[in-house]
């Protein structure tokens, strides 16, 4: 059944609904009907508030129809429609919102007078509306301008009715009492409109009070603060402040911005960038900005409690970005604003950021977190902020002159300035990748022209103050040579190495760039200079010359324009061509630059994340990061990003790390971890590994593959892998401290050494062995041509005639292998003997690791011995006089490339575990065979028709 309630309502909205459509056909399009069309800013300010209202003021009269309608259908159908569904129950927050939104309108239109100015542009059509306009303002005060009585009526009209919806719904909770369904439903609605009444006298006041403010002013503080977007919330003239130490004349707090004015001068302050800190006396508190700090003080308590409270909720406020519902003060107290905020605000202070715009994350009136700063002349910064100064990763680009050029920087950042690990990619098209310190380069770092530089260069090496200095390598692609070696203040300054295309080799002393003192000059063919030069290498002075042939030349060397080089000395031709392996000996750099502090700049940031702890949040200042590198330098705000790994994500990847690594560190499952750690370019044992290789690919690739530089790799290898071993050592102490655990005594220097070339070495070993190896084969590719002769000389004899000619002895020989056709005779017959060893031999070309190799050629031993037992009919031990000629017969039908190369790398990089042991032997024996072999193909020309085998031997 329905009750009397719910006919007053359906009464009250039709006559509201009725109501609503004369205000707006009277009233509101009469308002907006002033012709002509205003041409001042605030009559046009004041058509688009009218307009607003007329627009709330509609979507008022369709939710009061929709609640019209609802009541209607309840009526006529009270048995099958319940109370739930009146849309003024199940719907309140709707139906509030309208009534909110044309609050709103109405109090922005009263406090810029629109009404009023509206009115006066219309003023024959009120005239002669008199008589409905008196009905639609009765109870309205007949005093004063059409206008003013004209926003007296809309309001009226609204509150009214919503006294009246209380009225009812309070009438409703009585009669359908306490466990009724629809209750819950009701106490809301009635909580809803009883709240919008307070609300509705709040914001009447808040307008009514900014309105007469206005009049208050004159000249600028006037132009620049009357908008209807203000509202008035205190006056220093109704309550006074000091400000200090600005000494503002007056104080005004409207609901988003604080105002100071000092004469003609007006100090606006954002409220959402406003920090409330509470004083001391009872009588001041402060309050923080970007860029200024003061203080409030009152004359009483009760006046800075009144202050700091309003200012506080105000700051609230304006941080939500609506006002609190129903009013401020009613209800439990509102929580403080948070001190963490996104905002933004541009400066206009003196200084850095003067005319900087920053959009982000604050705290304490300070950009602090995640932001981004653009300056008017185009530079931008995006990236992480701390107490107002760019900390933590960040992208700077900086506008150049030239059109659409700009140069990058990805990097880090601490206390304003680049400090830590960085990419820059300049509008040059050079890039950067290294270290910084305080904003300039600084420890190890990449300095790279760009591809279609017309002089291509490319620095790899320490610097520091943004110079070039220390141990560094060079290339200069437009004079086509490279220099390894020291620099200061970056010139080439101190013991170096300069290498050119055209295989020319100097080692000496450099001074601001120029060659001082004596050197040393190796050419291509092996000839060999020392003495004094001038600054463009030229031999100048005294010095020695030898020749590939043995000749030494000495005396003094000069040059003329026009004449050449000349000289005056002694040429002694007396002296037998020198020993290939004292040839081999002239290696370049590696007394000039110890090995241990070459590198020192790539090895120390891992020192130092180590010695630090492993923080999470230095992993990519320290360690560096992933980044996809454009040189292509653009405006678009899109390229202030970067595709990296995460901070968030590297800590927590560091704490993996570490945790698995302490699961992993006994010896069973260690070289399993190590192999998985060098092979991930995330984890920090394996970005080392990356940068070393790029030093090392940096130092001997292109021009820098010289024999005479092949010393200086294979122990700068070495060194890498002890310097490996300390990383994982260090992390290791890391991730035992972590967890309460210690690590043992530190190693002494032999057992260190064990596992650096029984574990370490091998694990690297394949990521340098490509530039590596290539030294190798220059170096012995003299010995190795000898050797390829010998093999080519050895491939023409058929099996037996060969194992005849090498001297073993018959009963040894295979001959059951030797399955032949009706057609084939046994001495023709080739590559058939020892098979299975010659096949596993050949294995020795397809494995970098040292001792890999060795276990190959133990194998080929094996072959070779079960072959022969098998010949035998049983288990024989070859002698070393019958294994070394067996063997010869082996390598010579693997025809293995480069064995000169591969045998002295397996020498160079073995464990010296294995020094006199089997492998020992058994590398000692290839040698053996190698050099025998490159003698073959003199001695095979030297018989006269044919062979004594016992010759060789």
């Amino acid at each position: 059944m329905c009750g009397p309630e719910e006919a007053s309502l359906l009464r009250l909205e039709e006559v509201f609904s009725a109501t609503l459509t004369n205000v707006n056909s009277l009233v509101l399009k009469p308002l907006l009907l002033a012709a002509p069309e205003p041409s001042d800013p605030w009559g046009r300010e004041c058509l688009q508030l009218l307009q607003q209202l007329h627009k709330s003021s509609q979507q008022l009269w369709e939710v009061t129809e929709e609640s019209l309608h609802s009541l209607q259908e309840r009526l006529r159908h009270p048995d099958s429609t319940g109370l739930e569904s009146l849309l003024l129950l199940r719907d309140a927050d709707r139906v509030l919102q309208a009534h909110v939104e044309y609050i709103k309108a109405y109090t922005s239109c009263m406090v810029v007078q629109a009404f009023q100015k509206a009115a006066r542009r219309r003023s024959e059509y009120w005239r002669g509306q008199r008589k409905a306009l008196r009905q639609l303002l009765s109870g309205v005060s007949s005093e004063g301008s059409v206008g003013a009585s004209l926003g007296q009526a809309l309001h009226q009209l609204l509150a009214r009715h919503v006294q009246q919806y209380v009225l009812l719904l309070l009438s409703l909770g009585d009669t359908i009492g306490e466990r009724h369904p629809t209750q819950e439903l009701v106490v809301n609605a009635i909580t809803l409109f009883g709240n919008l009444q307070s609300f509705m006298k709040q914001a009447l006041d808040q307008a009514t009070a900014t309105q007469a403010l206005w009049h208050t002013l004159r000249g600028r503080p006037r132009d620049v603060l009357c908008t209807s977007a203000h509202r008035l919330l205190q006056d220093s003239q109704d309550m006074p402040v000091t400000v200090s130490p600005l000494r503002a004349e007056r104080v005004l707090l409207f609901d988003d911005v604080l105002v100071l004015l000092q004469g003609h001068n007006v100090h606006t302050f954002d409220l959402r960038l406003v920090w409330v800190d509470p004083g001391q006396d009872g009588c001041t508190f402060h309050l923080l900005t970007p860029e200024e700090e003061f203080s409030f003080c009152a004359k009483d308590s009760q006046a800075q409690a009144v202050w700091q409270w309003k200012v506080t909720q105000a700051v609230r406020q304006a941080l939500r970005g609506k006002k609190d519902f129903p009013v401020l003060g009613a209800g439990p107290e509102p929580p403080e604003p948070p001190a963490h905020r996104c905002a933004a605000y541009t400066f206009y202070a003196e200084g850095r950021l003067c005319q900087a715009t920053y959009e982000g994350e604050w705290y304490r009136g300070r950009p602090h977190g995640k932001g981004t700063l653009k300056w008017p002349d185009g530079r931008n910064h995006a990236g992480n902020f701390c107490q107002g100064l760019e900390h933590g990763f960040g992208i700077r680009l900086l506008p150049q002159a030239s059109e659409d050029r700009f140069d990058c920087y990805k990097c880090h950042w601490r206390d304003g300035m680049m400090c830590g690990y960085g990419i820059c990619e300049y509008s040059t098209d050079e890039v950067y990748k290294g270290y910084f310190q305080e904003g300039l380069r600084h420890g190890f770092g990449v300095l790279e022209s760009g591809p279609q530089a017309p002089q291509p260069f490319r620095y790899t090496g320490h610097w520091e103050r943004g110079q070039k200095s220390g141990y560094g390598v060079e290339e200069d692609g437009d004079r086509g040579e490279r220099y390894i070696g020291m620099w200061q203040t970056g010139q080439r300054h101190g013991p170096g190495v300069l290498v050119t295309q055209a295989g020319v080799c100097y080692q000496g002393t450099f001074q601001a760039d120029n060659t001082v003192g004596t050197g040393i000059l190796l050419t291509e063919d092996d000839s060999l200079y020392e003495g004094t030069f001038s600054r463009d290498l030229t031999l100048m002075g005294k010095g020695k010359v030898t020749f590939p042939n043995g000749f030494t030349l000495e005396g003094s060397f000069g040059s003329g324009a026009g004449r050449g080089l000349h000289t005056q000395g002694v040429l002694d031709t007396a002296a037998l061509p020198p020993d290939p392996n004292s040839t081999r000996k002239r290696q370049l750099g590696v007394g000039a630059f110890p090995v241990e502090s070459r590198w020192q700049g790539v090895y120390s940031p891992f020192r130092d994340f180590v010695c630090a702890g492993c923080p999470g949040d230095l992993q990519e200042a320290l360690l560096g990061f992933h980044v996809q590198s454009s040189r292509k330098l653009r405006t678009s705000q899109d390229y202030l990003c970067c595709e990296r790994a995460h901070p968030e994500d590297s800590a927590g990847s560091m704490e993996d790390i570490l945790e698995e690594l302490r699961q992993h560190w006994e010896s069973k499952a260690l070289q399993l971890y190590l192999r998985k750690a060098l092979s991930n370019s995330l984890h920090p044992l394996g970005k080392l590994l990356r940068t070393l290789m790029l030093t090392f690919q940096a130092t001997y690739t292109g021009v820098g593959a010289n024999k005479h530089l092949q010393e200086l790799a294979q122990e700068e290898v070495k060194q890498h892998a002890q310097e490996l071993w300390a990383a994982y050592r260090g992390l290791l102490r890391v991730a035992l401290q972590r967890k309460g655990q210690t690590l043992e005594v530190d190693e002494d220097t032999e057992a260190r050494d064990l596992q650096v070339r029984g574990l370490v070495l091998p694990l690297m070993l394949p990521s340098f062995y490509s530039e590596l190896f290539t030294l190798y084969l220059l170096l012995h590719e003299q010995e190795d041509s000898f050797y390829s002769q010998g093999i080519a000389s050895l491939s023409l004899f058929p099996d037996t005639q060969l194992l005849e000619f090498l001297d073993v002895q018959k009963h040894l020989w295979p001959l059951k292998d030797l399955r032949l056709t009706s057609n084939q005779r046994c001495s023709l017959v080739r590559d058939r003997c020892f098979l299975s060893a010659t096949e596993c031999l050949q294995k020795i070309m397809t494995t970098v690791d040292p001792r890999e190799k060795l276990e190959v050629l133990e194998r080929t031993y094996g072959e070779i011995e079960g072959t022969v037992s098998r010949m035998l009919g049983r288990e024989y031990k070859l002698p070393m006089d019958d294994l070394l000629p067996l063997l010869i017969y082996v390598v010579s039908r693997a025809r293995i490339q480069h064995l000169g190369a591969e045998i002295h790398l397996i020498r160079d990089m073995m464990d010296p575990i294995h020094t006199g042991g089997l492998y020992d032997f058994l590398l000692t024996a290839l040698e053996s065979c190698y050099e025998h072999i490159q003698k073959e193909d003199m001695r095979l020309h030297r018989l006269p028709g044919h062979w004594h085998s016992r010759e060789l031997w």
